[in-house]
């Protein structure tokens, strides 16, 4: 089940309005990245152009589409309409795969990143309330979020490649990327407020 934020919702009906009965629909769909942090392209389509592969789900006042292999990933998603200094536009905030226990990424690449991020890591971010955990490995690929202070830190891009990676990288010699999965516009508690 999709969730529209009331401002999200105002904006689709506006833009539907705006075209005149063209558009009658929202499109979401999924693209390339990371599986535990999709992103999604949302347009406005017209009845007519909904494909045989997507599913019509029942939004606020308005149909939305979804290809098959996506539903499940938006099953309890909440599209917003953000405006912020830099940007605005919607954003689909999915509900977060679990990091540990049941599903957590296993292997001999896991269990160094994992190493490395427990003893020399997070040690040394904890000072600022910081904390960054492993959520997936692909291949020679690592996907990890950061959580705490560094949460919408604005020097958690610096974090990440200066300190984090190089680290990750001396240890672990094959990783071939270090992506960072965190929703920092959503941080609680960040140490820098940007």
């Amino acid at each position: 089940m999709l969730t529209f934020s009331d401002r999200a919702r105002e904006v689709v009906r506006s833009y539907l309005t705006e075209s005149g009965g063209e558009l009658t629909a929202l499109r979401i769909a999924s693209q390339p990245g990371s599986p535990v942090a999709p992103r999604f392209e949302l347009s406005l389509v017209a009845d007519d152009e909904r494909s045989d592969d997507e599913r019509q789900l029942e939004g606020p006042g308005f149909a939305v589409f979804v290809k098959e292999g996506d539903v499940a990933r938006l099953e309890g998603a909440t599209i917003d309409f953000v405006d912020r200094v830099n940007e605005s536009g919607f954003e689909v905030r999915t509900v977060a795969p679990p990091v540990s226990g049941p599903g957590a990424p296993e292997g001999e690449i896991a269990d160094r990143v994992r190493q490395v991020l427990e003893t020399q890591v997070n040690p040394a971010i904890a000072a600022h309330g910081g904390m960054i955990s492993l959520v997936d490995v692909k291949d020679t690929e690592v996907f990890v979020e950061m959580s705490g202070g560094c949460q919408g830190c604005a020097l958690s891009r610096m974090t990440l490649s200066q300190g984090v990676e190089r680290m990750l990288r001396q240890s672990v010699p094959e990783l071939s990327a270090v992506h960072d999965v965190t929703d920092h516009d959503s941080g609680m508690n960040p140490y820098f407020q940007h």
